[in-house]
């Protein structure tokens, strides 16, 4: 398994029934804390929220490079020192019960369906 650091990436679409506004909401003010509170059960190094910023310089950066529209209202990034270390933590009953209760906050606000999800080992390049 991978020894390095191991980050999720979530690109999220909001439930249709959730305006802009109620998905940043509930995302920002009921499932951070959520997380929040199983930060160290799961081995959760960081945990960070990226809201879409409306803007038309987004059109004009997809459209100068060829870009498909597909649109996220946000994406959240989550870190763990391994892939071994978040394998662990999740397959103890309470990870177990800390994954169950973070999916089933998801499905209130996240078209799960439309978002996509995966795993990446990152290099700091600048910063």
């Amino acid at each position: 398994m991978l020894a390095r650091m191991i980050d999720i990436v979530f690109c999220l679409k909001r439930r249709p029934q959730l305006s802009a506004d109620e998905f940043r909401r509930y995302w920002l003010e009921q499932h951070a804390p959520l997380v929040e509170s199983y930060a160290e059960t799961l081995g959760i190094l960081r945990y960070s929220q990226h809201h879409t910023v409306d803007t038309p310089l987004t059109e004009v950066l997809r459209a100068g490079r060829g870009c498909a529209p597909e649109h996220f209202d946000g994406m959240a990034l989550i870190s763990f020192d391994s892939l071994d270390a978040l394998q662990a933590a999740a397959a103890t009953p309470e990870g177990v019960a800390a994954g169950i209760e973070l999916l089933e906050d998801e499905r209130r606000f996240i078209d799960l369906e439309q978002s996509v999800i995966w795993f990446t080992g990152h290099e700091l390049v600048h910063g």
